[in-house]
C-alpha cells in the first residue's frame, strides 16, 4: 500500500516562497508597477519555471510512491522542496542557466527512485512519463487564456511573459519525451527493451542530454526544432510575436525593448 506520513507530505516553505515570488512578480508585470518591466518579467518567468521543475520532480516521486517505492517520502521528494533533489545543480541551476542563455526549457530530473521496489513495466514507464506530462499540463494552463480567447484587456507585457513561459514548457515536454538515454522518454521505453539492449545503452546515459543539446547547436536542427515548437504554440493561439517579445523582455540586462503596440499588429 502506498503511503507517506503527514510530515513527509507537508509542502516546503521553500516552495511556498517560490510561489509567493511568482505571485508578486505576476502582479508587478500586470500593473506595470516595476521600474524595469523586463526585471518583473524575468522574476515571473524564472520563479514560474522553478515551480514547474518542482512539480515535474514531484510527479515522478508521487507516481513512484504509488508504484511501490515508499522511500521517496523520507527523502523529502513529496515536499516540493528543490533543495531535496539528489542533483540540485542538474534539476534547478542548469535549467535556469539555459533559460537565461538561450530560452530553452532544459529538462530537469534528479529524484532517485529505487526502481527495484517497483513491480511491472507499465509502472516504470508511468513514473518516467509523469514528469514531462506535468510540463505539458503546465503548458496547457499557461496557454489557456490564449486558446480560450481571454486575452482581451490583458496587459501586453503579461501576454508576452505568458507566451515565453509557454514556449519553455512545451520545449521541456518535447525534449523530455525524446527516447534518448538520460531523458524521461528513454525511461518510458526502457522497461520494454531486452536486458542486453539496456546494458549496451546504459554507459551512454550520462551523455544523452549533452548529445541532444549538441545537435540543437546545429543551425538546421535548431531551426527545425523551433519551427516545430512554434507550430505547437500556434495551435493554441500563441504566436512567435508573443514568444519573441517575452524573451526580449526577459533579458532585462539588455535594456527595455521598444515593442510596437499590439493593436497595430495583424496576425
Amino acid at each position: 500500500m502506498s503511503t507517506a506520513t503527514r510530515g513527509e507530505r507537508r509542502v516546503s516553505p521553500v516552495f511556498l516562497a517560490l510561489v509567493a515570488i511568482m505571485a508578486v512578480s505576476i502582479w508587478a508585470v500586470w500593473t506595470d508597477y516595476s521600474a524595469s518591466p523586463g526585471f518583473a518579467v524575468f522574476l515571473f518567468v524564472v520563479s514560474g519555471w522553478i515551480v514547474s521543475l518542482c512539480l515535474h520532480e514531484y510527479a515522478h516521486a508521487r507516481t513512484a510512491l504509488h508504484g511501490g517505492d515508499l522511500t521517496v517520502g523520507a527523502k523529502g521528494y513529496l515536499t516540493l522542496n528543490p533543495l531535496k533533489y539528489t542533483h540540485a545543480v542538474l534539476s534547478i541551476v542548469l535549467p535556469v542557466i539555459f533559460v537565461i542563455m538561450g530560452g530553452i526549457g532544459l529538462p530537469g530530473g534528479a529524484v532517485f527512485i529505487e526502481r527495484h521496489r517497483i513491480r511491472g513495466r507499465l509502472k516504470h514507464s508511468l513514473i518516467s512519463a509523469a514528469g514531462p506530462l506535468t510540463n505539458a499540463a503546465f503548458a496547457v494552463v499557461v496557454t489557456a487564456p490564449f486558446w480560450l480567447g481571454a486575452m482581451d484587456g490583458v496587459p501586453d507585457n503579461f501576454r508576452y511573459a505568458l507566451g515565453f513561459m509557454a514556449q519553455l514548457q512545451v520545449t521541456a515536454a518535447i525534449l523530455n519525451f525524446l527516447p534518448v538515454p538520460g531523458l524521461d522518454g528513454y525511461g518510458v521505453v526502457e522497461p520494454w527493451l531486452s536486458y542486453k539492449v539496456r546494458r549496451q545503452v546504459e554507459p551512454f546515459a550520462p551523455f544523452g542530454i549533452l548529445a541532444v543539446f549538441g545537435f540543437l547547436w546545429i543551425p538546421e536542427v535548431n531551426h527545425a526544432f523551433f519551427d516545430m515548437i512554434d507550430a505547437v504554440l500556434r495551435s493554441v493561439d500563441v504566436t512567435p510575436w508573443d514568444t519573441y517579445w517575452g524573451r526580449e523582455l526577459f533579458r532585462f540586462w539588455q535594456g527595455t525593448p521598444d515593442i510596437p503596440p499590439l493593436t497595430a499588429i495583424v496576425f
